[in-house]
C-alpha cells in the first residue's frame, strides 16, 4: 500500500479511532481531526473533581469486548486493561424480598432469582439465557460488518428455528415487554431486564426491542467491562496504537467544510488549514457530516431530503456525576454484590413507561428512572483515597421542554431528584455527596456534539437499524454522489454503544475499494 494514499478522519470518537488504526496499520497516512480539545468523543475521561477521573459519556463497555477488535489491534500492548463487572447487575430489595444479583456465573444468578422471585422464574431465566444467549451472539455477529442482506442471512443461518422461520422472526421483531411477559412472572425481574434493554433508547413497548432485552443473556458469557482509569482508557489506547503506526491526531480545530476536489477531497478547518486526502472517513454525527457537505457545495436538495428523514428523537436522558465519601448502602446487600456493576433502581415497568411518556410530551419524568454505577469500588484509581465516584444515568429526559423553559432552570433540581431516587433505595446516600457535575441533554450536545442530547446519535428504533441506519441509501457507510467519503460512528450500523464495529467496517470498505481501484481486473477472474 502506497504511503501516498492518505485518509482524513473527521472526529475522534472511538469508532473513528478504530477505523484510523486499521488504516494506519495497513500502511496508509492517516490524520484525525477533532473539534474538541479532549479526544475520544463520548468515550473519554477527564478530571472533573480533584483526584477524580470522571467519564464524559460512556462508563461500562459491553459490545466492544465481544467484537475481537481489542485483540486484533493488540490494545493491551498500548495500556488498555479491563476489569470484569461481576456481579454485572443488581436490583435492590423491595423491602420484603432480597435483592436480585446478576452474576457472570449463571448458577449464582439463578440462586439469587430463586430467593428473590421464586424457583419458577429462576428456572425460566436459565432457559432464557440458553435461548437468547445464542441469539444474542448471532446479533453480535451481524454487528461485525456492514448490514448487507447476505451478511445478515449468514449471521443468523443455522439458528434454531424448530418452530419455523416465521415464528423465529416474530420473536426477534416483538416488543421487549412481550418477550419478558412470555418468559417471567415476577415484575421486579422483568423491570430489571427491561431497564437493561432500554439503555439503547427505545422503550420496551416498541416493536423490535426484544433483542435489546435478550442481550442480557450474553452477559453470562462475558460481562460488561470497566477500563482501568476510566472509559477514556479505550480511546487513549487507540490513539497510542495509531501514533505507533504513524497516524496523527489533532484536537481543538474543527472541520468546517468537506469539498470534493478532483478525484479526492479537501477538508477545511476552523483555523484555516486545508488538507487534501484521497479518502475521508466521517466519524461525526450524521447531521454534522451533512452540514460539512453542505458547506462544501454538495447538492442541497439531496441534503435537505436526508436531514428531514433522519430522526434524532426527543432525547434519551441525563447524567449526574458524583464524588462521595462512601458507596451506596443497599439494605440486605454487601458492596461486593451491589457496587461492581449496573444498579437497576426500578421495580416496576410502569415507572419506565411513565418516564418515556412524559419525555415524548416534552415533560420531565414524574419519577426519575436511575441506573447507578459506582466503578471506584472496582477501580480505585479513579478516585482519591477515602472517596468514591458515582455516575447516575437517568431516562427519559427530553431535549426540548414543552413549556419552552431553558434546561438551566431545571438542571440542579432534577439532579436533586435523581440523587433522591438513589437515597430511596440506599437510605443516607444523599448525605454522602461531596461534589457533583450535572449533564443535561443540552449539556451533552454542547460538550460532545450529541445532537438533541441523544447519546445514540439517532433513535435506535426498528426503522433506523440494520439496513435502514441512518437511511437505506446511507446504510452501506458510503454517501451516494460522494465517492471516497465513508461514514462511521453511532449514526451508522450497528448504532450507539461502545463497539468499534462501525469503525472496523469503514476501514475494511476503504481498503477493499482501494484494492479494486489498483487491481480492477482482479474482480473478474
Amino acid at each position: 500500500m502506497s504511503r501516498s494514499e492518505t485518509t482524513v478522519v473527521v472526529g475522534s470518537g472511538h469508532n473513528a479511532l478504530v477505523a484510523a488504526c486499521y488504516l494506519a496499520r495497513a500502511g496508509q497516512r492517516v490524520e484525525v481531526l477533532e473539534r474538541d480539545t479532549v479526544p475520544g468523543g463520548a468515550v473519554s475521561t477527564v478530571e472533573r473533581f480533584p483526584g477524580h477521573l470522571v467519564d464524559r459519556g460512556s462508563s461500562a463497555h459491553i459490545m466492544v469486548r465481544h467484537t475481537g477488535i481489542i485483540e486484533e489491534l493488540e490494545l493491551e500492548r498500548f495500556g488498555l486493561r479491563y476489569l470484569d463487572c461481576d456481579p454485572w447487575g443488581f436490583t435492590p430489595s423491595d423491602g420484603v424480598r432480597p435483592p436480585i444479583v446478576f452474576h457472570r456465573d449463571l448458577d449464582a444468578t439463578c440462586a439469587s432469582i430463586a430467593a428473590a422471585c421464586g424457583a419458577k422464574d429462576a428456572e425460566a431465566y436459565r432457559r432464557f439465557v440458553a435461548v437468547w444467549g445464542e441469539r444474542s451472539a448471532r446479533v453480535m455477529r451481524a454487528f461485525g460488518g456492514p448490514p448487507t442482506p447476505g451478511r445478515l442471512v449468514r449471521a443468523f443461518w443455522g439458528l434454531d428455528a424448530r418452530d419455523g422461520g416465521s415464528a423465529l422472526s416474530r420473536e426477534f421483531l416483538q416488543t421487549g415487554d412481550a418477550l419478558l411477559d412470555y418468559w417471567f412472572d415476577d415484575e421486579r425481574l422483568k423491570a430489571s431486564l427491561a431497564w437493561f434493554g432500554v439503555q439503547s433508547g427505545p422503550p420496551m413497548s416498541e416493536p423490535g426491542t426484544a433483542p435489546m432485552a435478550g442481550f442480557a443473556a450474553l452477559m453470562h458469557t462475558l460481562p460488561p467491562g470497566r477500563a482501568v482509569g476510566g472509559s477514556g482508557a479505550l480511546s487513549a489506547a487507540l490513539i497510542a496504537r495509531l501514533r505507533a503506526d504513524g497516524g496523527q491526531v489533532h484536537t481543538g480545530d474543527a472541520v468546517t467544510e468537506l469539498r470534493r476536489s478532483g478525484r479526492g477531497w479537501q477538508a477545511r478547518t476552523e483555523s484555516g488549514r486545508e488538507l487534501r486526502a484521497d479518502t475521508v472517513i466521517a466519524g461525526s454525527h450524521i447531521l454534522a457530516t451533512l452540514d460539512l457537505l453542505r458547506a462544501g457545495g454538495f447538492d442541497e436538495a439531496v441534503l435537505d431530503d436526508w436531514q428531514r428523514r433522519i430522526r434524532v428523537g426527543p432525547g434519551i436522558g441525563m447524567v449526574v456525576r458524583l464524588a462521595t465519601d462512601r458507596l451506596p448502602s443497599y439494605p440486605g446487600a454487601s458492596a461486593a454484590e451491589s457496587a461492581h456493576g449496573l444498579q437497576f433502581l426500578v421495580s416496576d415497568r410502569r415507572q419506565l413507561r411513565a418516564a418515556h411518556g412524559a419525555a415524548s410530551a416534552g415533560a420531565l419524568p414524574p419519577r426519575p428512572v436511575v441506573l447507578a454505577m459506582s466503578f471506584s469500588a472496582l477501580d480505585p484509581t479513579i478516585a482519591p483515597p477515602g472517596e468514591h465516584q458515582l455516575s447516575l444515568w437517568a431516562q427519559w429526559h427530553p431535549y426540548e421542554l414543552a413549556d419552552g423553559s431553558d434546561w438551566s432552570a431545571h438542571a440542579e433540581r432534577e439532579a436533586d431528584r435523581i440523587i433522591a431516587e438513589v437515597d430511596r433505595y440506599a437510605p443516607g446516600f444523599a448525605d454522602s455527596v461531596l461534589r457533583r457535575f450535572v449533564q443535561t441533554p443540552v449539556d451533552l450536545e454542547r460538550e460532545m456534539g450529541l445532537r438533541g442530547g441523544n447519546v445514540m446519535h439517532v433513535e435506535m428504533s426498528l426503522d433506523q437499524m440494520m439496513l435502514w441506519r441512518p437511511l437505506p441509501e446511507l446504510s452501506g457507510q458510503r454517501v451516494p454522489g460522494a465517492p471516497g467519503l465513508y461514514l462511521t460512528g453511532a449514526s451508522t450500523h450497528p448504532g450507539g454503544g461502545v463497539s468499534g464495529a462501525s469503525g472496523r467496517s469503514a476501514a475494511r470498505l476503504v481498503l477493499g475499494d482501494r484494492r479494486t481501484r489498483r487491481f480492477p481486473m482482479s474482480r473478474r477472474r
